[in-house]
């Protein structure tokens, strides 16, 4: 008798429509393609072959100081260091690399490029310190 029954609901069932799918109203006349799954980027090979350039740090700023006539010059009558450096490097980098490698304090910083493509740099100390003593600790002179 159960069984029966179940049967005579199953048929009921079948005849009759389960759902009905209404149409729905388009109010735009363009038909623009539903959004459907996108998927991230999966690269087999890394986007960069060689790695980054390395950042400035003072070592890699300042390159070597000048020990030209006029290079000496500035030392004596100026109180003035004159380096080459980074031509990448700024005024900023410049003074602290030259305060942290060599424990002294910079009045100003001037900069050229020279014609060669050489950064060269200008450190007038503060009063405090001589720029002949640096020199002598440095190896200059």
């Amino acid at each position: 008798m159960a069984g029966t029954d179940k049967a005579r609901k199953a048929a009921k069932a079948v005849k009759k429509s389960q759902w009905k799918k209404s149409l729905k109203t388009r109010t735009s006349v363009s038909f623009h393609r539903p959004a459907t799954l996108k998927r991230t980027r999966d690269a087999k090979v890394a986007k960069r072959s060689a790695s980054k350039m390395q950042k400035l740090d003072e070592f890699a700023i300042v390159r070597y100081p000048l020990t030209t006539e006029s290079a000496m010059k500035k030392i004596e009558e100026f109180n003035t260091l004159v380096f080459i450096v980074d031509t990448r490097s700024n005024k900023k980098q410049i003074r602290a690399a030259v305060e942290k490698l060599y424990d002294i304090k910079c009045a100003k910083v001037n900069t050229l490029i020279r014609p060669d493509g050489l950064k060269k740099a200008f450190v007038k100390l503060s009063m405090d310190y001589d720029a002949l003593d640096v020199a002598n600790k440095i190896g200059v002179i």
